[in-house]
């Protein structure tokens, strides 16, 4: 396939080189079922549906947004919305579509995305939008599915994205002062945030041009850092927000976590619970810009996950108690291609244990039972919008209340059926431990803990937040070698098959190699140097050691030691060529014994950062490299100052500058065959040749085996990878969703490498001959990589027949008032795109016991469970299965039935010529 262009590279170009029956019908009742007749998000008024999102003209009638107290008004009418935080630059533009449409079908009305000011303007006026920076693309095909979009311009975002998305440049610029009262400052924030409006209005892109653009963000979190600033922070807060009102742009402003925010710009709120936030003004509605379902990871670290039901707790409570828009950050993370993630350390992978996997493949039973939740949401939305001030409050115990929203008076102890009112309501009980009754509405209600029960009719559960009725799926990769859990979430090798068994090197030269090398005199800091287009610079000079020194080391029996009072990320020592030690860390301190020679010595000291620092005050001034003094202790004449000595300066690698990643530029290094018995040494370049996986599923490296480095395909660069382990505790054998949540709470991968696994695009791949380059930096065994595809294998559910009916089975009447129809609870189970259901490993109706990939038969069993869920799901991508004595007999009378089954699922040919043989 054709590749994505890449921005312009900042190396300078090398040298040219020359040349059914009854049973059946039953089991699918909900399969066939209308799907719930709720408001979409754009659909009631979008006129246009762009192909490919490049179309121009109109996508909606357009329409005009305001805001009240209550919510954010679209097109004159209040609306409860969702929106997916989904990062452009963190997918290819060929995912997009399919990552767009999963967000939608999740529930979402809206998609949110930060502009990467780094990303679209690398050199000072000098503007990049193609390829995964194609964000007018990425705004059209957000439109074309008829959802909304948040666009949060910051320009600073944070987001673990390298500098926080500020350009390097802009550190350059004298007298310069970032996120504060400082006139260069503002007028590079005001150019750039200009520049990304009117490019939004020629497109006619925002709402009252027929586009999809609502809402938009000016600053990001500055109320945490604004007092380092003092009156000059609050200047610069007011400047932003008044520069941001004058662009005209016709639709709302926010502010996150800006309590001070003026008037006329939203604050919002930030963090894993939300429920309690209230904003600054009567005026303004309540908005939560950053629901954390989930969080990011740093080289050396555990894997962090937040449950669902948790996730589903803190959504339904901030609904319940006022809340009018929610943002995932993230829906789908993705990953942090070429040097773009955040620092200091932080992985490649940006999966942030979202509703979509790195991906892009759907991560149940997270997607699917917040999916459920938007839904019994968006059947409450008429009585959440008729209310205008408070909901109704209702105390029903200790640590349990309901909130209740009506277009009229509803006495709490008595049925409201027959009222004709519309009525929704919101049970909570908020204890982490008991399962509680309550009385409500002249009915008894069981509440588990932790938990919100929702009913759209103020009569009928629709949904409850801890019980997840959603299948589970497993990730897997094949070709076997593999496995793969979605908790814990970890992929380990256990033997091959390996990618190539064909493998050529070239060294990396330690210290001066040529172009771009200078002399000076003392430590320069790093970034000054290398303008960040590399992680490395090398700092070398000349240390003469006389027999004197030598005698008195052999005498002592010790070693000198070069000490460098901080470093970061991760230093290296060098003598004469040879790797003497490392040092990782945020500006820690280095002391490294080394072996000199009598006579002169070359010595280099390697800096190498991992990610410039994303968060924080004073971002322009925190640097890298090296800071205080480098010395050479235990002489016999005592220490040595090296700090003010003359260094040569090498920026990056020889291979980088040369592009020898690329495919055109392989004749720029001098290859050699590798042969099994050769011993690793540090820097050193890897390349091979290999065949792609067949099929279409996202291919995964396994990288494991390899120390850090970089990794190229195609000339593309997937990422840093580095084999770093994490710190064997901090993983709880299990993981109770109830309680107050927070990144350290539940864990996996410990005594693992944090990342060994790295996502390569399908788009990035052709079908033979491609080429994979690595930069080793430590030593590592490229014969044990492995190529995999990643999808989903084993899927499995397990739903009572006292469940609630499925979400379908609900509708609205003309006066909004949501109304349910009695049908069974069902198990739905769907393989990812392009799979189907090749076999029922697991069918049990009765009281079957265990868990996804554990399930067991118990006493009470319906021996025809296995046929009846083979013939309704076999061959499919998807199936639904009521739950009910009336499909499969009652094998035990007086007893509740539950109904489990596990499934695996497999490419649509393979399953195809499995269904032929049986």
């Amino acid at each position: 396939m054709a590749a994505s262009p890449s921005p312009p590279s900042r190396w300078p170009p090398p040298p040219l080189l020359q040349p059914m029956g009854l049973i059946s019908l039953l089991l699918l009742l909900g399969f066939l079922a209308a799907p719930v007749p709720l408001r979409a998000a754009g659909v009631l008024r979008q006129v246009v549906v762009g192909g490919d999102g490049n179309d121009g003209g109109t996508f909606f009638e357009p329409f005009n947004v305001t805001y009240d107290h209550r919510a954010v008004i679209l097109g004159g009418q209040r609306r409860m919305l969702v929106s997916a935080g989904l990062h452009y630059p963190r997918a290819t533009p060929e995912m997009w579509p399919s990552l767009i449409k999963k967000c939608k079908e999740g529930g979402a009305d809206v998609i949110e995305t930060y502009i990467f000011w780094n990303g679209h303007e690398p050199a000072k006026g000098q503007y990049y939008f193609q390829g995964r920076f194609d964000i007018v693309k990425f705004a059209k095909l957000v439109a074309a599915e008829g959802l909304f979009l948040f666009l949060r311009i910051g320009p600073y975002a944070c987001a673990e994205w390298n500098f926080g998305g500020f350009p390097v440049w802009l550190r350059d610029i004298p007298e310069i002062e970032f996120r504060t009262d400082n006139e260069p400052y503002k007028a590079e924030m005001q150019t750039f945030v200009t520049k990304i409006v009117n490019i939004m209005k020629e497109e006619k892109l925002y709402s009252w041009q027929g586009g999809p653009i609502i809402l938009q963000q000016i600053e990001n979190e500055y109320g945490n850092i604004q007092s380092h600033y003092g009156q000059a922070g609050k200047r610069y807060m007011l400047w932003a927000a008044e520069m941001a009102l004058a662009l005209d742009t016709g639709v709302p402003w926010v502010m996150c976590r800006q309590t001070d925010a003026p008037e006329q710009i939203l604050d919002t709120c930030n963090a894993f619970y939300c429920d309690g936030f209230k904003p600054n003004s009567y005026n303004k509605p309540t908005i939560w810009t950053e629901d954390w379902d989930g969080w990011y990871a740093d080289w050396g670290e555990s894997l962090p996950h937040r449950p669902a039901q948790d996730s589903a707790f803190a959504i339904a409570r901030f609904y319940q108690r006022g809340g009018s828009l929610q943002n995932y950050y993230m829906y789908f993370g993705g990953t942090n291609f070429e040097r773009t993630a955040g620092g200091p350390r932080q992985i490649t992978s940006y999966d942030y244990d979202a509703p979509i996997d790195e991906y892009g493949i759907l991560r149940q039973p997270k997607w699917g039972h917040l999916k459920d939740l938007h839904a019994a949401i968006k059947l409450c939305e008429p009585a959440l919008t008729a209310v205008d001030g408070s909901p109704q409050y209702v105390k029903l115990g200790p640590n349990q209340e309901a909130h209740v929203y009506s277009s009229g008076k509803v006495h709490a102890n008595g049925s409201i059926s027959g009222n004709g009112q519309i009525c929704s309501a919101f049970l909570a009980n908020i204890d982490e431990h008991k399962y509680v009754s309550v009385w409500i509405f002249g009915k008894s209600y069981s509440l588990p803990p932790w938990s919100v029960s929702i009913l759209p009719d103020c009569e009928n559960v629709a949904f409850n937040t801890a019980r997840v009725g959603t299948q589970t799926s497993i990730f897997t990769v094949e070709s076997g070698s593999p496995s793969y859990s979605s908790m814990p979430r970890s992929l380990s090798l256990i033997g091959g098959p390996y990618l190539s068994s064909t493998w050529w090197t070239s060294k990396e030269p330690i210290g001066k190699w040529g172009q771009g090398s200078f002399a000076a005199q003392g430590i320069l800091e790093h970034l000054n140097v290398t303008k960040d287009i590399s992680d490395y610079l090398s700092y070398t000079t000349s240390v003469n050691i006389s027999d004197e020194d030598v005698a008195f080391w052999n005498s002592k029996g010790v070693l000198p030691s070069v000490t460098i009072d901080q470093i970061r990320d991760v230093a290296r020592v060098f003598v004469n060529g040879k790797l003497a030690g490392s040092k990782v860390g945020h500006w820690v301190s280095l002391s490294q014994p080394v072996q000199f020679v009598q006579g002169p010595n070359e010595l280099t000291l390697l800096s190498e950062i991992v990610g410039i620092q994303n968060y924080g005050a004073f971002l322009e001034k925190d640097g890298a490299g090296f800071r205080g003094q480098v010395k050479l202790t235990g002489l016999s004449n005592g220490d040595i100052d090296l700090t003010n000595s003359l260094w040569t300066y090498q920026i990056g690698l020889k291979g980088e500058f040369s592009r020898i990643y690329s495919p055109e530029n392989q004749g720029y290094a001098k290859w050699s065959s590798m042969q099994s018995d050769d011993t690793q040494t540090p820097f050193t370049w890897f390349k091979t040749i290999f065949d792609a996986p067949e099929g279409n599923d996202p291919v995964a490296i396994g990288l494991g085996s390899m120390g850090k480095g970089q990794a190229w395909v195609n000339g593309h660069l997937i990422g840093r990878y580095w084999s770093i382990v994490a710190p064997e505790s901090g993983c709880p054998s299990s993981c109770n969703y109830a309680g107050a949540y927070s990144d350290s709470k539940c864990r996996s991968n410990c005594g693992m490498a944090t990342q060994s696994w790295y996502h390569i695009p399908r788009e990035w791949l052709q079908a033979s001959a491609n080429l994979l380059v690595l930069f080793e930096e430590t030593g590592g065994d490229p014969s044990q990589i492995s190529l995999e595809v990643h999808y989903t294998k084993t899927i499995c559910s397990k739903i009572s027949e006292t469940y609630y009916p499925p979400l379908s089975s609900w509708s609205r009447a003309a006066n909004g008032r949501a109304s349910m129809n009695t049908v069974a609870p069902e198990l739905q189970l769907q393989c990812d795109e392009g799979h189907v259901i090749s076999k029922i490993t697991f069918a049990s109706y009765g009281t079957p016991s265990g868990g996804c990939q554990n399930f067991a038969v118990g006493n009470c069993h319906a021996s025809t469970t296995l046929d009846l869920v083979t013939e309704a799901c076999v061959g499919k991508n998807k199936c639904s299965i009521s739950v009910t004595n009336d499909v499969f007999g009652d094998p035990c009378r007086k007893v509740v039935k539950d109904l489990a089954v596990e499934a695996e699922c497999s490419p649509t040919l393979a399953s195809k010529e499995l269904r032929d043989d049986m």
